[in-house]
């Protein structure tokens, strides 16, 4: 009887320690931080926050019974925060990484994304990237083989006709092969002088061939330096990272985006946040900013319609999740409910609400 007692003193004492520490789970206040990074994380003129890791941390927070307050910090301040013990969580746009793993515990990933580059549309000066195209190696190759053509037609020209035809492609060698070409150009631009004309069957059969061919060449010939005259227009000169080298760059300052440029040796101005780079790429002041695409996609479209660009795609996975204290104690409850939250049909109409997707 007295052992059955004790072992039942035990288990009633266990059961209610277990009870206390579910309850201070739902009664104590935890400090959530968080930093501005629209469309993840918004503050309204009075001070309230929205936002989708906003939005997701409340219905968490909800179905946990948890109280919280939101406390706003810097990039750095949050990771010490979740060290020092300051903040519970952080709810943000923050990307999983190893380096953060080693001193934080993440949640799984909420939302999967990657890096893209903001540029600007075509430049002030559309000309000069015409001039560019129109003095590029692949034209001038386009250029010299035509002028390459033109000079062996007007050779052939004049072997064939200069005994039968003196008086127009005869007198000295240079000036039977000078009558040769001016009879090439001519006809292959459909001027046709009159000047000089094949009188022997075989030259007049190869001014028939020339004619036709002539055509076909000048109209892709024209079609060639209109597409690039076009292509200039609407093209910005950074198309994808290969790109990022040879312009000026910005990121922020200790985000994934910039980790990712200092292990490519890539050299970029610094901006505290992504609306800053963007209103310096509007400006001018830089030509690509490289950050999370989901965000930036957002800032162009709602604040730099017309005057930002957003590449298409993106490069260098992100993964999105809630960080947490070293060892916390919330980790697994928040984990079971996170993942309910996004596999639940309100989560694909946050999404849409926010981004569209």
């Amino acid at each position: 009887m007295h052992k059955i007692l004790s072992i039942a003193i035990i288990t009633l004492a266990l059961a209610s320690s277990a009870l206390g520490q579910g309850a201070s789970q739902g009664t104590e206040e935890l400090v959530v931080g968080t930093k501005e990074t629209a469309p993840f994380v918004m503050k309204n003129a009075d001070g309230s926050w929205t936002g989708i890791s906003i939005e997701l941390w409340r219905g968490i927070a909800q179905r946990l019974g948890y109280s919280y307050r939101i406390e706003e910090r810097e990039l750095e301040g949050l990771l010490a925060g979740l060290q020092d013990g300051s903040l519970d969580v952080v709810a943000g746009a923050l990307t999983v990484t190893s380096d953060r793993e080693e001193a934080t515990d993440f949640s799984h990933p909420f939302y999967t994304t990657g890096l893209t580059i903001a540029t600007t549309y075509a430049g002030s000066r559309p000309w000069l990237s015409v001039l560019k195209r129109l003095f590029s190696t692949d034209f001038l190759a386009v250029v010299a083989a035509l002028l390459a053509l033109l000079c062996l037609l007007g050779i052939v020209v004049w072997a064939v006709e200069r005994r039968h035809n003196p008086e127009q492609f005869g007198g000295s060698f240079w000036e039977g092969i000078g009558s040769g070409i001016w009879w090439s150009a001519v006809t292959m631009t459909t001027v046709g002088y009159g000047d000089k004309a094949p009188q022997t069957l075989f030259g007049r059969l190869i001014g028939l061939v020339w004619m036709f061919a002539a055509i076909i060449m000048l109209s892709s010939f024209t079609a060639a330096i209109a597409s690039s005259l076009t292509v200039s227009q609407l093209e910005s000169k950074v198309q994808g990272v290969q790109d990022l080298p040879n312009v000026r760059v910005g990121s922020v300052p200790n985000s994934t985006s910039a980790a990712f440029l200092e292990d490519r040796s890539i050299r970029f101005a610094d901006f505290a946040t992504p609306a800053e780079g963007l209103q310096a790429v509007s400006e001018g002041r830089i030509d690509a900013f490289v950050y999370d695409a989901p965000i930036l996609r957002y800032l162009a479209k709602t604040d730099y319609p017309g005057k930002v660009r957003v590449l298409p795609g993106t490069f260098s996975r992100q993964d999105y999740g809630l960080a947490l204290q070293q060892g916390s104690p919330y980790r697994e409850s928040i984990n079971r409910i996170l993942l309910q939250e996004i596999r639940s049909p309100k989560w694909g109409e946050l999404l849409k609400r926010y981004l569209g997707e």
